[in-house]
């Protein structure tokens, strides 16, 4: 029989609010926080990865391990806007095609939250992709580009950016 050995767990915590620790202390220096957020990969079972050239391990991420911090409105409104992005690693990413919106809008809010935003920031293995958490201020400003869309026959409230509709909330009743 083969035994299998357990995957290392670095000492890395990724907090919902996008802050990294190591051994429990924040990680202040941007460069090591864009370098590490560089070599960040995702498996197929949803797991986090670090793979840096000397060591290789599981980390934990209590949400997603990218805030987005920043908007920035290009183009005319409408089908031919662009709308980037900017993470919490300074990482640009343009809404469209290679960086989806992902909204499950489709899930009855909680009584105190909407449904929350994220942004594909690159592929991981398989089916799980490397996302970006909406902060709360660059969603309502998405909200105020906000126009009425259909998903299937579903009517809704949406953005576009790079040609595409991306759906962000049913449309409220009347």
């Amino acid at each position: 029989m083969i035994e299998t050995e357990a995957p290392r767990v670095l000492p890395f915590l990724i907090r919902r609010d996008g802050t990294w620790l190591y051994r429990g202390s924040p990680i202040r220096r941007k460069e090591m926080l864009c370098l590490f957020g560089a070599m960040l990969t995702r498996d197929t079972n949803g797991d986090y990865w670090l793979r840096t050239p000397t060591e290789t391990g599981l980390i934990q991420v209590e949400d997603v391990p990218f805030i987005i911090r920043e908007l920035d409105f290009r183009g005319v409104c409408g089908r031919q806007q662009n709308l980037c992005l900017r993470t919490n690693m300074d990482e640009l990413l343009c809404v469209g095609p290679a960086h989806p919106l992902i909204v499950d809008w489709q899930r009855p809010p909680a009584d105190d939250c909407a449904a929350v935003p994220y942004v594909q920031v690159r592929r991981g293995d398989g089916d799980k992709p490397i996302l970006a958490r909406l902060s709360r201020p660059v969603y309502y400003e998405l909200v105020a580009l906000a126009v009425p869309g259909h998903v299937g026959c579903r009517p809704c409230m949406g953005v576009w950016s790079q040609d595409c509709f991306f759906p962000l909330a049913p449309m409220p009743a009347l």
